[in-house]
């Protein structure tokens, strides 16, 4: 099955990116960005402003407040798609702990690998290995 056509432009924007080194809080390319700003940075490539303000958050938001506050974000602003048919260019949710709410992200690249930051690390394609499929908990398609 192909991907939308939207998905090819995501993953040109997602991969000039890598390199990019860790920054909590920020959606600068080339400066620094945490997982969210680079879906962030994605969106204002492709589409100009972003949908919405995104508040301070502490590394442990998630966990802290126990609300689904990516989820619900990524549900006002991308389309959502069963995990089974998400395809390169697609968003990932993980739940870094089960029964946690969602707090990471990153884009489904080919090969069954992704491309996301991580926390100590710059922005890099990296194997979707199964720790990362346990704790994938939902896909997004940009609009």
């Amino acid at each position: 099955m192909m991907a939308a056509p939207i998905n090819s432009a995501v993953l040109v924007q997602a991969r000039l990116w890598i390199g990019t080194p860790f920054h909590h809080q920020a959606s600068a390319r080339g400066i620094g960005t945490d997982c969210l700003g680079l879906i962030r940075g994605i969106w204002r490539a492709l589409y100009g402003a972003e949908p919405e303000s995104v508040p301070a958050y502490a590394p442990d938001w998630a966990e802290a407040t126990g609300r689904e506050t990516l989820l619900d974000a990524a549900r006002r602003t991308l389309v959502e798609i069963p995990r089974a048919k998400a395809r390169p260019g697609d968003v990932l949710l993980f739940r870094l702990k089960q029964n946690a709410p969602a707090r990471h992200c990153g884009i489904l690249s080919e090969g069954g690998r992704m491309i996301h930051a991580w926390s100590g690390y710059a922005v890099a394609e990296v194997p979707l290995d199964p720790a990362w499929q346990r704790r994938l908990s939902h896909a997004f398609r940009f609009p």
